[in-house]
């Protein structure tokens, strides 16, 4: 039992503001509490801006971050992320830009090259979006959400904030955001008193992938020793840790800019792992809402970790250096950095942002490569004119026998003097001074007490939230109703794919018995999007349904060596920012109107599906696409076939073709949105990221191996490419057509959000291609609407898909009379008719919404409850 002290201090009459510039990932929301439950007369956060190139993507993000600040009754605290400002050829920063690419990669668009954050884990990011699942479990939803045009940038939030008086800044992610700040507006950083950084190792040496020093077997030690941390491309770079790497030469510009700067590295995070006494103390001490839901995090990735080392892998970075910099900031003039948990020092610092020789071109290094003056003005032959690595695995970077020689992103000790910086460095964990704990450092103590005590506490979690909260699954009652075709739904969570599925659930289930429905998030949305699936099923009374989370890369994306990681060659095309990732994973603001399901994706996992153990509740694990593919065609009835829908890129049904030489059996037809068959040189597609790439669609461009796979498969394969859906793409005519029918729940939705796509395309640029999600329900219509009186028209082609590798190429269908496969074309469709059968099934009172938002869900958990017939599951 850890009692619950908290120290106060005598304080000055006006408190430290602090801008948090976070990644949101685990322990980033470790360091977050602790500030916020700190005296707010002594410690003032005051905004929270979003580095969204790392760990988290900034749709789930800054709505993450928007309910911990609910729950802890912070709806004062300003938030930022993203923007849509660019950087030109010159160097000139544009106002707003949002830091979705590293600085390198910058242009006038929020889509581009992952050239650093590919070293992370998709996967991980996935737990970061969706905190292991805890985060719709646990954390209450306020009125605070991500709202297109509305959302303050980055940018504007830093400015504001900054410009009102001194600030310190602590970056606990990559340095982009604050980098970008600095360079564009020089003059507010006589404002900045200090930045704190988690990030860097000086002279670290990594303890994790050491071999036993008993160790039996032939055991290849990996990162051991290193001074970084990049667990994924140590053998390119054992040099760099993951907050710099995501941005080094942002990282540079904080540590130049002539402020001081304080930073905690891996030297001093390194010894402070979280032991198990300290595991087991958490465990012991939740008295609030805030320690339980760190403790929950904890918990789940110490479950979910990848080896048995995790006691002496997993550390105390983010929320250690917010400890080390308030302790440090409560002593007025502190010059020395004296603090209670941290020892400290100075040191002559750099940030290294290319390798040597300097001055080469190599085509690796976009600040001098093609320009006659480099960008930024920066110096030829100076310290930014190396190789910069370009990927995982640079061929420059390894070398054959020793570890990889490239530095992009270390923090190296300047030992001539001519380019370090001084700065104050923490080297080491001070121990605790009570020598009769079982907590061996000074800043557990401090951690479990802060988080634990009663001052500043959050209000509630989600279900204490409401007085009369209740988890209720719906099913249909089929009872003996014979039910139609079945079907399965391959969506890529784009705003299209959520239309598509409310026809798909309209439509009356003696006409289409809808089996399951597959995430492919190669495309327009990321993975921890699925929970909004979930939601809308929830909505609509068919948790029976279920869904399976298919493979994070385009096929030949991943890693050869480590298939966590992987390239971004094609869903580099999608935009992050505004009309991209970021709408899509909020579905335009409108995501967290729906019902919450109590089915979520979770990062609970088992041994009998290859984990390395069970974790708490194994039975909630996530299944799998291939895994719900395989569950569905087993429990056909024989001689039963599966219709497949596919809304997105083809990987899962490429995935599918491949594994399975039966699946040709199973499948009845496969309907496909997209691909473009062009007429003449005039038609093209709608690839507006890539312009070098002028006849691709984007469902067959973003995993075009997969298309190139399915459509030379034995499948009957219906074509619903771009040229049709635009004849059914007029946003008046159909919102005007919902707006004549019954205002069922489902009605309304899709009402709200095509009318705000429509006043989107209309107010912004960066939406004008918002109609191609309006022409993605046609394909859900011509499986299962009236065809007769839709006036639908067919043609076959012999057909083939290029996939050579070649970005102009790549995604393009091409008539090919030799080695074309015959692939029915749809060719027409009466879009008057079109828009008025959508209305007319959205407007249908049968098989309609169970609970119609979150909202309704709101009203009905705090007011008793009335007996209902509803049948639960």
């Amino acid at each position: 039992m850890v009692v619950c002290v908290l120290h106060f201090y005598a304080v000055e009459a006006r408190p430290h503001r602090i801008i948090l510039d976070t990644d949101v990932d685990t322990d980033d929301l470790f360091a977050l509490l602790y500030l916020l439950k700190l005296n707010r007369s002594e410690f003032e956060l005051v905004a929270i801006t979003i580095n969204t190139n790392a760990w988290t993507n900034a749709g789930h993000g800054v709505n993450m971050i928007y309910d911990i600040l609910y729950m802890m009754a912070r709806d004062d605290v300003a938030v930022g992320v993203g923007g849509e400002g660019g950087i030109l050829d010159s160097g000139t920063i544009l106002p707003d830009v949002g830091g979705y690419l590293p600085i390198i990669e910058q242009g006038m668009s929020t889509a581009g090259y992952c050239r650093y954050r590919q070293a992370i884990p998709v996967g991980r990011r996935l737990d970061a979006d969706s905190n292991f699942g805890i985060r719709k479990e646990f954390l209450p939803q306020g009125r605070r959400k991500y709202s297109p045009l509305r959302q303050p940038t980055s940018q504007q939030v830093m400015i504001d904030k900054i410009s009102e008086g001194p600030i310190n800044v602590f970056l606990i992610g990559g340095h982009t955001n604050f980098a970008l700040l600095i360079m564009s507006h020089p003059h507010l950083k006589k404002n900045v008193e200090h930045i704190y950084v988690m990030g860097g190792g000086v002279r670290s040496g990594n303890p994790t992938g050491c071999c036993p020093k008993n160790a039996i077997t032939k055991c290849q030690p990996r990162q051991c020793g290193d001074p970084g941390n990049l667990f994924t491309d140590y053998i390119s770079n054992p040099y760099a840790e993951f907050n710099i790497f995501g941005d080094p030469f942002a990282a540079y510009q904080v540590f130049h800019s002539g402020i001081p700067v304080t930073l905690v590295p891996l030297d001093a995070t390194n010894t402070i792992p979280i032991s198990e006494s300290f595991y087991h103390a958490f465990e012991q001490s939740q008295y609030t809402h805030e320690a339980q839901l760190c403790f929950k995090s904890l918990k789940l990735a110490h479950d979910t970790w990848f080896s048995d080392n995790f006691f002496s892998s997993y550390f105390m970075w983010d929320s250690f250096m917010s400890g080390v910099a308030v302790s440090i900031m409560r002593k007025s003039h502190n010059r020395n950095g004296e603090n209670e948990f941290a020892e400290v020092e100075y040191m002559n610092l750099t940030v290294v942002t290319s390798n040597k020789p300097y001055g080469i071109s190599d085509g690796s290094n976009p600040f001098f490569d093609g320009h006659k003056v480099p960008k930024f003005n920066l110096k030829e032959g100076g310290v930014h004119s190396g190789h910069v690595q370009t990927k995982l695995r640079d061929p420059f970077c390894i070398v054959k026998s020793g570890k990889g020689r490239c530095q992009d992103g270390y923090t190296d000790l300047d030992m001539t003097g001519k380019d370090g910086v001084h700065v104050l460095v923490a080297t080491k964990a001070k121990p605790n001074q009570d020598i009769n704990s079982e907590l061996d450092r000074e800043f557990f103590k401090s951690f479990l007490n802060v988080l634990n005590h009663p001052l500043n506490a959050g209000r509630f979690n989600f279900t204490t939230q409401f007085p009369y909260y209740r988890e209720v699954f719906y099913r249909p009652k089929f009872g003996t109703a014979k039910l139609g075709k079945p079907v399965v739904f391959d969506v890529d969570m784009s705003a299209g794919d959520f239309l598509a599925l409310f026809y798909l659930l309209k439509v009356p289930t003696e006409v289409i018995s809808l089996k399951g429905i597959i995430v492919s998030p190669t495309g327009w949305a990321n993975a921890a999007t699925i929970d909004l699936v979930y939601d809308l099923l929830h909505m609509m009374g068919r948790d029976d349904i279920p869904v399976g989370l298919g493979e994070f890369f385009a096929l030949n994306q991943s890693d050869p060596i480590l298939n966590a990681v992987g390239d971004c060659k094609y869903v580099k095309a999608i935009p992050h920012g505004m009309g991209g990732f970021l709408d899509s994973d909020t579905l335009y603001g409108l995501g967290r109107n729906l019902p919450r399901s109590p089915r979520r994706f979770t990062a609970e996992n088992s041994v009998k599906y290859g984990a390395p153990r069970d974790t708490e509740h194994p039975e909630l694990r996530q299944p799998l696409a291939l895994e719900v593919w395989n569950s569905i065609i087993h429990a056909l009835d024989p001689g039963t076939k599966i219709t497949i829908l596919t809304n997105g890129p083809l990987t899962t049904l490429a995935k599918i073709v491949s594994s399975e030489k039966t699946a040709r059996s199973v499948i009845q037809d496969v309907y496909i949105m997209g691909g473009h068959i062009s007429q003449s040189y005039n038609e093209v597609g709608n690839l507006f990221t890539v312009p070098s790439n002028q006849f691709a669609e984007f469902n067959m461009y973003l995993d075009p191996l997969a298309a190139k796979t399915v459509f030379e498969s034995e499948l009957n394969i219906t074509l619903i490419p771009i040229g049709v859906q635009q004849k059914v793409s007029t946003f008046p005519s159909i919102i005007e057509k919902l707006s004549l029918v019954n205002k069922t729940p489902e009605a309304l939705f899709t009402w709200r959000l095509l009318s705000r796509l429509y006043r989107l395309q209309q107010t912004h640029f960066r939406y004008h291609h918002m109609d191609i999600f309006l022409g993605e329900i046609l394909g859900a219509m011509v499986l299962a609407g009236d065809r007769s009186s839709l006036k639908t028209a067919f043609e076959i082609k012999l057909v083939s898909i290029l996939a050579q590798g070649i970005e102009s190429t790549d995604g393009q269908m091409v008539i090919d009379e030799q080695l074309g496969k015959p692939i029915r074309i749809l060719t027409n469709v009466n879009a008057v008719t079109y828009y008025d059968q959508f209305a007319n099934q959205m407007g249908n009172r049968k098989q309609s919404a169970v609970v119609g938002s979150f909202d309704d869900q709101r009203r009905k958990w705090s007011t008793p409850p009335k007996v209902t017939g509803t049948e639960l599951l």
